[in-house]
């Protein structure tokens, strides 16, 4: 069977630069609704936490879209959820108890292809009950996304600087995100077009997608990568590449500087330095590692 990371494995580039970039909340607005309409009632469903659903969606919310947790892959943000939860007073004061979902962690730790394909191949080999719960709550996560997560457009510019982009860049979507649903994103409001290939969850870690795409490919400074959550930054930095970010809750505010000054430091080779030191460290004030309720 082929490995759908080859197709990152032998893109050979267009262009002298190449611009990766993530999808949701970076490109598309669509974190509120994803995690607060379909991720989070999921996992109040499958894990039993009606009696304390407030607090649930408290440490949800606070895991996925306000911490440096933000963007995190399903399976660890699942992870690191039920450990907040088991660790909250309010949760602990109601009896409540809290699965550690040990089937879970050990395939975490093993695995680097976090989406359903592996885990429902790990299932074959290991029909651990963690794994198939785990399974079923990331299949029906997808089920509802499915047909809730619709018309949400991109930022406002993002169009505009993916046609400036694609001048002089090629244009890769590095994402944690299932393949068919960044498709059908990307389709639904007619951005494919600007991007040489879209990688989801199946081709494997973002750190892992910058490498395949751009190692022996691109000299040093013309590779940047676009991201909201410190995952993306981590990405970028494990593979020696530029970051910038879009900053949550200014996301408008961020692409306009991009569009109208960031890409053309890009491309002009002084972006590095002083000006990515200073828009990563406005970035990470924006999220905070502990919750407000310890």
């Amino acid at each position: 069977m082929a490995d759908p990371a080859d197709k990152l494995r032998n893109f050979i580039p267009r262009n002298k630069y190449v611009v990766c970039i993530d999808s949701d909340g970076c490109v598309f607005d669509s974190m509120e609704i994803k995690h607060k309409e379909c991720f989070c009632p999921q996992f109040i469903n499958h894990y039993d936490l009606q009696p304390v659903s407030k607090y649930a969606r408290e440490v949800w919310e606070f895991v996925n879209l306000y911490s440096v947790g933000r963007g995190l892959n399903r399976f660890k943000a699942l992870i690191k959820a039920l450990d907040l939860c088991a660790d909250r007073r309010e949760i602990k004061d109601r009896n409540i108890s809290i699965t550690r979902a040990q089937g879970v962690r050990d395939w975490i730790r093993h695995e680097s292809r976090l989406g359903n394909p592996a885990l429902k191949a790990e299932i074959e080999k290991n029909p651990d009950p963690d794994l198939k719960r785990a399974l079923e709550w990331s299949l029906d996560v997808n089920e509802v996304v499915g047909k809730i997560v619709r018309n949400v457009p991109p930022f406002p510019l993002v169009r505009e600087s993916l046609e400036k982009i694609t001048q002089q860049a090629d244009v890769i979507v590095v994402s944690q995100t299932p393949l068919a649903n960044l498709e059908k994103e990307w389709n639904e409001h007619d951005l494919a077009g600007f991007v040489n290939i879209i990688a989801g969850q199946e081709m494997g870690t973002k750190k892992e997608h910058i490498d395949y795409v751009v190692r022996d490919k691109y000299e040093s400074g013309k590779v940047i990568m676009l991201g909201d959550a410190p995952g993306d930054f981590h990405a970028a930095k494990a593979n020696g590449v530029l970051y910038y970010p879009v900053n949550p809750g200014h996301e408008e505010a961020s692409w306009k500087r991009f569009h109208d000054e960031t890409l053309d430091k890009f491309f002009g080779g002084t972006y590095a330095g002083e000006y990515e030191e200073k828009c990563i460290n406005e970035f990470n004030n924006y999220l905070p590692e502990n919750p407000p309720w310890q």
